[in-house]
């Protein structure tokens, strides 16, 4: 199979060196040692994003890969970074602009898998700007200005947030983000703490229970096609044992593509690793379910991450992407 992989850095020897080294019990094929399962562990957020990943546990894709997943939950990628560097796990779930600011920072990683993707439908990304009903928000451009609650401060929802609005003809630079968990955002939004909020699923069809309306979808207006997130590993796993990164990377993609056909088995999904309502479950907008990472958005990203001052150090992604 034709697949792209993305290296998220090219690493001093020090930087490598202090990773440790890979997971001896990995074995380097898909197979593992005698014909068994190779076992890696995998770092995952419990959204919606990730479905497919428990659906390719659950259909045996994996398995038939050669492979033996083992998924941990984390809040996002401070604790699953540093678990893929040290080879505490062998894999991990991180959006692009974070990965893109590890490799700014010399942080040796390598995305090799794509994950969710903007639906290319303003009207109905799985990601929007939501604000109260009464709010005089018509557009993005109106946010200029305003308290703008984000999950996480300097990273792709700042950025996507600032995109849309200059679309719209708006100025980003008086917006005021404030770091608030998904959970608590249709809260904050509620009773004013904030003006607005960027929220993903399943926090945005939750709002709009609770009388909140969507205004812009910021993945979708910064690229139709954006590739938001993607799974990766580290430099040195996948030097050490590339016949298991391909062997995961292509299993993922045909976790990829079973999600994307099968969004009722998706739904149903959901509740085994998230605590969302099967109620909501049934309602919300799902991603698109990418099954190659869309090299233009992850420029784009690159380049408002720069403009931003969010990228620290140099990214050449020219010499990042290659094909196996």
């Amino acid at each position: 199979m034709r697949r792209t992989v993305i290296s998220l850095t090219l690493a001093s020897a020090m930087v490598l060196a202090a990773c440790g080294g890979g997971d001896e019990d990995s074995g380097s094929g898909g197979g593992g040692e005698g014909g068994g399962l190779t076992p890696v562990r995998v770092g995952a957020i419990p959204i919606v994003d990730v479905a497919p990943l428990y659906l390719g546990i659950e259909q045996g894709i994996f398995e038939d890969a050669g492979l033996e997943v083992e998924p941990f939950l984390a809040q996002g990628g401070a604790a699953i970074v540093p678990a893929v560097v040290n080879g505490e796990a062998q894999f991990g779930f991180s959006n692009i602009t974070s990965l893109l600011q590890a490799t700014g920072r010399g942080v040796p990683l390598a995305l090799v898998a794509p994950g969710p993707g903007a639906t290319g439908n303003a009207e109905d990304d799985f990601a929007a700007v939501v604000v109260p009903t009464d709010s005089p928000v018509q557009t993005a451009a109106d946010l200029a200005g305003l308290r703008v609650a984000i999950n996480s401060i300097n990273n792709i929802s700042d950025t996507v947030v600032k995109e849309s609005v200059r679309q719209a003809g708006g100025d980003p630079s008086g917006i005021e983000f404030v770091e608030i968990p998904f959970p608590d955002m249709v809260a904050a939004v509620s009773t004013g703490q904030v003006d607005a909020a960027f929220a993903v699923e399943p926090t945005a069809t939750v709002g709009e229970s609770q009388g909140l309306r969507r205004v812009s979808a910021p993945y979708t207006e910064t690229d139709d096609d954006l590739s938001v997130a993607g799974y990766f590993t580290s430099d040195q796993y996948a030097a050490e044992n590339p016949d298991v990164v391909q062997s995961f990377a292509e299993a993922m993609v045909e976790a990829q593509e079973y999600a994307q056909a099968n969004p009722d088995q998706v739904r149903e999904v959901l509740g085994s690793y998230t605590q969302i309502a099967p109620e909501i479950a049934q309602q919300l907008t799902l991603p698109t379910f990418q099954t190659e990472i869309n090299r233009e958005s992850v420029e784009r990203l690159l380049e408002l991450g720069n403009e931003d001052g969010i990228i620290e150090g140099d990214v050449d992604l020219e010499q990042l992407f290659f094909e196996n």
